[in-house]
């Protein structure tokens, strides 16, 4: 059945059957008359406003006969005072609104469905992101409904050329998505590109939201482990990036956005280097380069000087390991990057009251007794402490696990072959960067490579508002 046939028990009948009100007790419907017509309206309990729902129904109950136009388009003007309403021509159609809380009218003598979008989800307060935390800025951050994402943005940028298109995806989720851009500014290309690969997709649900679009858009390179998508949940980060030509897609109850294309320079930016001076940004923005440098190189480095120690000369003899090794530096360096990460996830399954006798545990046992008991020397655990403590100067946990595992076949690759084994692994992490492309196409290290001058300036130190807008 695609179109509606004007045979009112019909109707009602199809749509009890396909939407089996007799086996989902949150599925209501109420049969009434309206205007001297029999009618029933459709919809989901606990997702629709009951004061709009309960007004309706009265003032439908109030209509006579000879109020009711005789086209369906005449009903919505006279008799629709409700802001958000439309016409549906096709039962599956219907179907889909009323599941997506939409609730939904059928008149007698009528071949068209009334829909009426007085839904309601529920929804957590907006708040800080737990992991977008700035030092100084907005607050607030996406939630897992997608309107009061959509309204986040909308109330930084009030231009009519940002644009919220909505697209679905997933054959039986069919969950909502917003490509959120701005008209004069989004490369009209790439943006019909993504388009066209949501429009492609035929999985049967996005289960995980914006990982499960990740992975549809995307498919080359997948054993590249630096990240093609910059994700936040930051509005202020997503409006911003949107007024740079990016295109923000935005997928029904996540509470974070996608940001189309992105770069590593993307990547490693942060909404706290814009909400301080432009000193202070462009520190905070250096000491995130540094400290990322240096988490990837520092342990497989000072594996290679452990290997020969000569090469230091007296005056860094110092860092030299002056106890026994045990266990081979390579091993330490393993057991304790899986120890932080199983640390990582025991603190995300444990009840915030343990939370803080967890890390003392943790601090005092792998901090004090495993150096005792011979396990590991107290330069590797104070290298790997520094390498932890690295991975939270910045937002992305994907370029966090990347740099993780660059580190781990450099770490390999230095223990079997030394100083080439060092270089060769080197070589491989500048390789995995500068081959990884964004789903646009674009390079990687743009605007490195092609270079461009002022957008590199830009991205490398933070610029006065005035003077950015000059660049573009």
């Amino acid at each position: 059945m695609t179109g509606l046939k004007e045979n009112f028990e019909e109707s009602v009948a199809y749509f009890n059957q396909t939407l089996r009100v007799d086996e989902n007790f949150d599925v209501l419907y109420h049969v009434f008359e309206m205007g001297g017509k029999k009618a029933c309206m459709y919809f989901i309990d606990g997702m629709v406003k009951d004061e709009v729902i309960q007004k309706l129904l009265q003032y439908f109950f109030s209509l006579k006969a000879e109020d009711m136009p005789e086209k369906i388009h005449g009903v919505l003007k006279k008799f629709m005072p409700y802001a958000e309403v439309d016409l549906i021509e096709s039962a599956e159609e219907a179907v889909r609104n009323i599941l997506a809380g939409i609730p939904c009218l059928i008149l007698e003598s009528y071949s068209k469905v009334i829909s009426i979008d007085a839904r309601t989800y529920p929804a957590r307060g907006v708040e800080e992101p737990e992991k977008d935390k700035v030092m100084r800025g907005s607050r607030d951050g996406f939630v897992e409904t997608l309107v009061f994402n959509t309204a986040l943005i909308r109330r930084r940028i009030r231009d009519p050329r940002l644009t919220m298109c909505i697209m679905e995806a997933g054959t039986v989720s069919h969950t909502d998505i917003v490509l959120c851009y701005m008209e004069d500014r989004v490369e009209k290309k790439f943006l019909e590109e993504v388009k066209r690969r949501i429009s492609k997709i035929t999985v049967e649900s996005l289960t995980m939201n914006q990982q499960s679009l990740a992975e549809c858009l995307y498919h080359g390179k997948w054993y590249n482990p630096f990240p093609k998508f910059k994700f936040s949940e930051r509005p202020d980060t997503a409006a911003a990036a949107a007024l740079e030509g990016d295109i923000i897609v935005l997928v029904d109850n996540s509470p974070s956005a996608m940001i189309l294309p992105t770069t590593i320079f993307d990547i490693v930016e942060e909404a706290d280097d814009y909400y301080f001076p432009p000193i202070t940004g462009t520190y905070l923005r250096m000491t995130r380069f540094l400290t990322n440098f240096l988490a990837l190189f520092l342990t497989p480095a000072f594996m290679l000087f452990m290997q020969h120690p000569e090469w230091l000369g007296e005056r860094w003899q110092f860092i030299v390991v002056k106890e026994p090794l045990n266990i081979p530096l390579l091993w330490q360096f393993l057991i304790l990057e899986f120890a932080l990460d199983g640390l990582r996830l025991a603190s995300l399954n444990t009840p915030s009251m343990l939370s803080l006798p967890l890390s003392v545990i943790a601090g005092v046992i792998i901090g004090d007794f495993t150096v005792q008991s011979g396990w590991f020397n107290s330069e590797a655990m104070l290298y790997m402490s520094f390498v932890a403590i690295a991975n939270y100067t910045q937002v992305s946990l994907e370029l966090g696990y990347a740099l993780k595992f660059m580190r781990i076949i450099l770490l390999f690759l230095t223990h079997c072959f030394g100083l080439w084994g060092f270089l060769a692994g080197t070589l491989l992490d500048i390789l995995a960067i500068c081959c990884n492309k964004t789903i646009g196409g674009r390079s990687y290290l743009y605007p490195l490579v092609p270079l461009k001058p002022k957008q590199l300036l830009q991205r490398v130190f933070r610029v006065t508002l005035p003077h950015s807008e000059n660049q573009k």
